[in-house]
């Protein structure tokens, strides 16, 4: 008798035990899903917060005339420059603009090294996966860029295949070549690739049309240099973290200058295409 109720006990403290463990887990799933519920908005929150405690938007850019570079007395201007200046200051901050290694622009983003990416910044498959991005507010391409006394030769994809081209590092510019199977080497940025093709280290350069309309041609700093053939086309947007709120924001800002007449004048004003 003792060893059956010794055995009907050990069943019952299995029992128990097993549904101890049970409850534990749902309660665990619980927990972790209200966890995951509260979390969003807590980061959805988290950047615009963090600008305004800061008092400044740090602003990752490279110098790329005409969207960011800087004027004779050292400052930032540019498309980019001054919409970015804009929108900090309709956040209530000051914009503070630091120069990032382009092919490293998304760790300098989720490293927190910069508040945002908004530097002409071309919305690939690579950039919106990776960053919470505005709506397009520019319309862009890639150009071919070769010394003007050749450029009839090249006005097409095809013809350029044998031309060795400079390519800022982890650039849209890069992602055409290596699509058309072209030869380049990388640099730090288009203005290191535009002075490579004016050397003739390399034979030409793959870089915005933005940058090529206002730094290429007759009246420029470059007029031995010719832009040719199209290589795609795309648009620009800013970039945040993922989850951030100043995303909308940025967008709300566009609208705003849109209508108020803003955007129209600096297109005019740096020679850019609106999207």
């Amino acid at each position: 008798m003792k060893r059956i109720i010794a055995l009907t006990m050990a069943v019952l403290m299995v029992v128990a035990m097993l549904a101890a463990c049970g409850g534990k887990t749902a309660e665990t799933k619980a927990d972790e899903s209200t966890a995951e519920a509260t979390a969003a908005p807590a980061a959805a929150t988290a950047d615009s917060d963090a600008v305004k405690t800061a008092g400044k938007l740090v602003v990752g850019i490279t110098d790329f005339e005409p969207m960011d570079y800087k004027d004779e007395k050292g400052e930032w201007i540019g498309f980019d420059a001054d919409m970015a200046r804009a929108f900090a200051e309709s956040l209530g901050v000051t914009a503070e603009f630091v120069e990032v290694d382009w092919d490293n622009k998304i760790l300098e983003l989720d490293g927190g090294t910069v508040d945002c990416i908004w530097n002409g910044m071309t919305l690939t498959d690579e950039v919106t996966s990776a960053m919470s991005c505005t709506k397009p507010y520019l319309d862009n391409a890639q150009v071919v860029v070769v010394n003007k006394d050749v450029a009839d030769k090249y006005a097409t994809a095809d013809a350029c295949k044998d031309l060795t081209f400079a390519v800022e590092s982890g650039s849209a510019g890069q992602e055409q070549a290596e699509a058309n199977g072209f030869k380049f080497t990388e640099v730090k940025d288009q203005a290191t690739a535009l002075m490579e093709a004016a050397s003739g280290t390399c034979d030409g350069a793959i870089i915005d049309l933005l940058m090529a309309k206002a730094m290429v041609g007759a009246g420029t700093g470059y007029e031995q240099l010719a832009y040719t053939v199209s290589l795609n086309s795309e648009e620009y947007g800013v970039g945040f973290r993922k989850g951030s709120d100043l995303t909308e924001k940025c967008n709300e800002f566009f609208e705003a200058k849109k209508a108020d007449g803003t955007i129209d004048q600096l297109t005019e004003k740096y020679l850019v295409a609106k999207s």
